[in-house]
């Protein structure tokens, strides 16, 4: 069925590129500089595994927000032809391009009135966002008007499950994304931390096991704990260049969760900026948060 809107998303969501191609999506390139170099929205490319080898040979890059101009256009082409719009954003618990985007949205609705721009705070990152993505572009795809999709995915996001462990919390800490108490676990020998992203988009650390392989078990054990998938439900894995780790975390999920198809990406390099290498990430349709 025909989609009665334009859906636009950004790379928050660390989907695989073809991704938005495949189902239409306008997506907008978040940004980050290192040595100099802007790369994003109005920059340069940077390959994904280029990116966390600078990161282990101690390159600090630095991410920005996008402006509520560079959304604008983006919209702006929908907007003059009276198209509706929806923006599904990166959480605003951890970036104020949420805020961008709905300055640009208040100020298209003007501009175009015929134009209606909703914005949904996903408060989700990585491919969190990514699984919430695409649940919208099922609802979307079977006709659902767009006032219906907000709706949805308003309700849809407090069951977007995100859990995740780290190899180094120095790079959250550097960004404020979790505070120096709870980067203080990771430094325990052998301490691996288990975190989440909690209703309000923050990260939030949630235990701690001995080693690398207990803390991956411990995200399957959580979604044991949590899911609530149906038949045709996917799982949704990203990582910081650790195939690794990601091989023995998929392992663990075809044992206990046969038939359902499971998606793994690299983390981008906008979260990458603040996770760092060795992230192991996985998203699930669940009870709660």
């Amino acid at each position: 069925m025909a989609r009665k809107f334009v859906l636009i998303t950004d790379t928050g969501s660390d989907l695989p590129v073809e991704y938005y191609a495949q189902h239409d999506i306008d997506c907008i390139k978040l940004g980050f500089t290192l040595d100099g170099q802007t790369y994003g929205e109005e920059g340069g490319e940077m390959d994904v595994k280029k990116f966390y080898e600078l990161l282990r040979n101690g390159a600090m890059p630095k991410t920005f927000q996008i402006t509520p101009a560079q959304a604008i256009a983006h919209i702006e082409p929908y907007a003059k032809q009276s198209k509706d719009v929806l923006i599904v954003a990166f959480s605003s618990g951890l970036s104020g391009t949420y805020s961008s985007y709905v300055t640009a949205a208040k100020e298209m609705m003007e501009t175009y009135p015929k134009a209606q721009v909703r914005v949904v705070d996903s408060l989700c990152a990585s491919m969190g966002q990514g699984l919430f993505v695409d649940y919208i572009v099922k609802k979307a795809d079977t006709g659902a008007t767009l006032e219906e999709t907000v709706a949805y995915a308003e309700d849809l996001k407090w069951h977007i499950c995100h859990y995740f462990t780290v190899d180094d919390l120095f790079h959250l800490k550097r960004g404020g994304r979790v505070s120096g108490a709870t980067a203080a676990i990771g430094s325990l020998l052998r301490i691996k931390p288990v975190l989440h992203v909690d209703n309000d988009g923050h990260l939030i650390a949630i235990g701690k096991t001995m080693g690398r392989r207990k803390s991956i078990s411990a995200l399957a054990d959580k979604m044991v704990e949590l899911q609530t998938l149906e038949k045709d439900d996917p799982i949704f894995i990203s990582h910081g260049d650790c195939q690794e780790d990601v091989d023995y975390l998929v392992s663990l999920l075809k044992e206990r969760f046969a038939g359902h198809e499971i998606v793994v990406n690299m983390i981008g390099s906008v979260i990458g900026t603040h996770s760092g290498a060795g992230t192991v990430a996985l998203f699930f349709r669940g009870k709660h948060r």
